[in-house]
């Protein structure tokens, strides 16, 4: 009999009995206030919002779209995404959300096998989507969210520009609406509103079916971990298909009279710039990716090329000090009103985490995964027991356990239980068994501990653990943290070959250029090798005898990645 210990929080808050009744509720409570919109845009209000996933949800039923059905979106991000997944929901059909990322192939298999008749879509996406007429699976209807009008072709599916779409329907049913006499069909809770297809570390993608009660408890569950007040200000960076973004950054806003800005465009620093300066947000949503490039590229320089800063920060005070006025200028950077950047999708280097907690910037890290809706841990914000390092207590209404702990380190398997566990994936029952138990636990593949205060701590992926020949452990991703402290450093990976530990390393090429502008290929090799020696000599200096790196080879192509920035190990460590 193995071991286990359990964590659960307070009971789950009040919530929603579907999507629809949620959006209901919200927009009766908040109809003046702001929902969604485009940043440097104006925003439409909640009573817009109900009013376009109306009428919208009239004209789907009219084209035959009806319970069950499954409607595909794949698309950048923009309210119109949002507007159309609750139409679909509305009418009990099930979405399938699809990354904007994901090559034509993938996409193509998706929408066979999901036998999406209508797909919401984007001129950037529109060469993913279409078919000649006789080739396979054919999409019935294709309305594009960015308004794109396709010249006609033939063989072609016929594209409809979203706002065409959406006023015919309003020019149609405005009056049933006003009369409240738009029929749609009952939708249970245990009905599924998304599927969605992985895209983890480990090479298996998967469909994963959640239901309406489960993105509402969720939703619900993440509310009670950060105080929101009607009309705080979201700007969404990340992809509104991956599920953090879409739980924790739109279904919970909604639910509590926020509103929800987005942008389609990629989050560089620029960019960033502009927009916060414009919309002032209160709150972010991040993947650590982004909060660490601020880091690497802007925190560590400024501190490594001053010896009188460099002093300093070998002592706490001196550190807090300095990290403070870094912090101070970021909060402007940011808008100078935020209240909470929200980290998830990816371990957060904790180099990172302490610069942040340093420098004051208010921060909250997360857990979880497309199985849990996503999220298992986070916060609760303002909570002095959450130590450093942890992804804080599970959320409420979830119980986590630690299965076959370690006696020496109470590391094992991270198992989760609740109503944001997904019904099961797609069409694969097999699977689903081997990751829900009879109990219904909800197995992780994450390994991980719980300490004394009940703070969740994650040490990595099960399949990713090297063993050593002498039968230790060596958890990849730790050492890995520490690899990408460095500048120079824009990706890594620890792998194990020929029985001792090795590093990829895929170097910051702009910043070698920076160093050796005018300089020789020969020099410029030179200068990489040396760098990536010293960075595996200071490594080592930091880490025990066991995770000891013997050679670090440069990765000259960028790592492939998941939507949130994870690099997909298996294609780089099968067969080593």
């Amino acid at each position: 009999m193995s071991f286990t210990q359990t964590s659960n929080t307070s009971q789950l808050p009040e919530q929603a009995e579907n999507l629809n009744a949620l959006i209901d509720s919200s927009c009766a409570s908040y109809a003046r206030y702001n929902a969604l919109g485009m940043a440097l845009e104006t925003p439409i209000s909640y009573q817009e919002l109900r009013d376009r996933i109306c009428v919208l949800a009239a004209r789907l039923q009219k084209e035959n779209v009806g319970f069950g059905d499954r409607i595909a979106l794949l698309a950048e991000n923009s309210h119109n995404w949002g507007i159309a997944y609750f139409a679909a929901v509305r009418l009990g059909a099930v979405c399938v959300p699809i990354l904007p990322d994901l090559p034509k192939d993938d996409v193509q298999n998706i929408l066979s096998e999901m036998a999406c008749r209508v797909v919401f879509t984007s001129k950037r996406q529109l060469d993913k989507v279409v078919k000649d007429v006789d080739a396979g699976h054919e999409v019935n209807l294709l309305i594009t969210l960015d308004d794109y009008q396709e010249p006609g072709k033939a063989g072609r599916n016929k594209v409809q520009p979203f706002t065409d779409f959406l006023s015919e329907a309003k020019a149609e049913f405005i009056n049933a609406l006003k009369s409240s006499s738009l029929q749609f069909p009952e939708v249970a809770g245990d009905h599924p509103a998304s599927i969605l297809y992985t895209s983890g570390t480990s090479g298996f993608s998967k469909a994963v079916v959640l239901t309406h009660a489960n993105l509402c408890s969720n939703a619900a569950a993440a509310a009670g971990a950060i105080a929101i007040e009607p009309g705080t200000v979201f700007l969404s960076v990340l992809p509104v298909a991956h599920t953090y973004k879409f739980t924790v950054g739109l279904l919970m806003p909604l639910l509590k009279g926020a509103c929800v800005l987005y942008t389609n465009k990629p989050p560089t620093p620029a960019v960033l710039k502009k927009l916060c300066a414009h919309e002032r947000p209160h709150v972010m949503l991040i993947v650590p990716l982004i909060i660490e490039k601020i880091y690497t590229k802007q925190v560590a320089p400024a501190v490594l090329k001053s010896r009188l800063l460099t002093f300093l920060c070998r002592f706490p005070f001196g550190r807090k000090r300095i990290y403070r006025k870094i912090g101070n200028k970021l909060a402007d950077f940011f808008g100078g009103r935020l209240k909470m950047l929200a980290i998830g999708g990816a371990a957060l280097n904790p180099d990172v985490e302490d610069f942040l907690r340093d420098s004051g910037l208010p921060f909250l890290v997360g857990y979880g995964m497309t199985e849990a809706s996503p999220l298992i841990s986070g916060g609760p914000a303002g909570d002095r027991s959450i130590r450093p390092g942890s992804a804080g207590k599970p959320i409420a209404g979830v119980e986590v356990r630690i299965d076959h702990p370690d006696p020496k380190t109470g590391i094992g398997e991270i198992l989760a239980r609740g109503p944001n566990v997904m019904q099961g994936y797609w069409n694969n029952p097999e699977e689903t068994v081997k990751t829900i138990d009879e109990q219904g636990w909800l197995h992780t593949g994450d390994l991980g501990c719980l300490d004394e205060q009940g703070n969740l701590h994650i040490k990595g992926r099960s399949k990713s653990v090297i063993v050593l020949a002498n039968g230790e452990n060596v958890y990849p991703e730790a050492i890995e943290h520490k690899l990408d402290g460095s500048p120079l450093t824009a990706g890594s990976l620890v792998v194990a070959r020929n029985g001792v530990l090795q590093a990829l390393i895929h170097p910051d090429y702009d910043l070698v250029d920076k160093h050796m502008q005018g300089k020789s290929k020969e020099e410029r090799q030179a200068f990489i090798t040396a760098e990536l020696e010293r960075i595996r000599q200071l490594v080592n200096m930091q880490t025990g005898s066991m995770s000891y790196i013997t050679r670090i080879v440069e990765q000259q192509e960028p790592f492939v990645k998941t939507a949130t920035h994870k690099i997909k190990r298996y294609l780089y460590t099968e067969g080593s």
